[in-house]
């Protein structure tokens, strides 16, 4: 798992069928670099939240199949950053 804060809403209209209509979201690392994220919770720019990966990701956005890497589970309530 990986604690990230959403930066913005990814626009992506042209997409494969797989994906459905699931919002993408561009996520950062804290002093790291920036991924893109399939929400699965409803988040909004500058929340913090936990992101899981590999078949976790896929899993989470609802399939086995789902073409994701990187999906957001969960919004953190209070982080305090160091």
């Amino acid at each position: 798992m990986k604690i990230c804060q959403v930066e913005k809403t990814l626009v992506s209209t042209n997409r494969i069928k797989e994906m459905g209509h699931r919002p993408l979201l561009v996520v950062k690392e804290k002093g790291g670099s920036r991924s893109i994220a399939v929400d699965a919770v409803g988040c909004i720019p500058g929340d913090w939240v936990i992101c899981v990966g590999s078949s976790a990701a896929r899993e989470a956005a609802g399939s086995k199949d789902f073409p994701s890497d990187l999906t957001i589970v969960g919004i953190i309530d209070h982080w305090a950053e160091d």
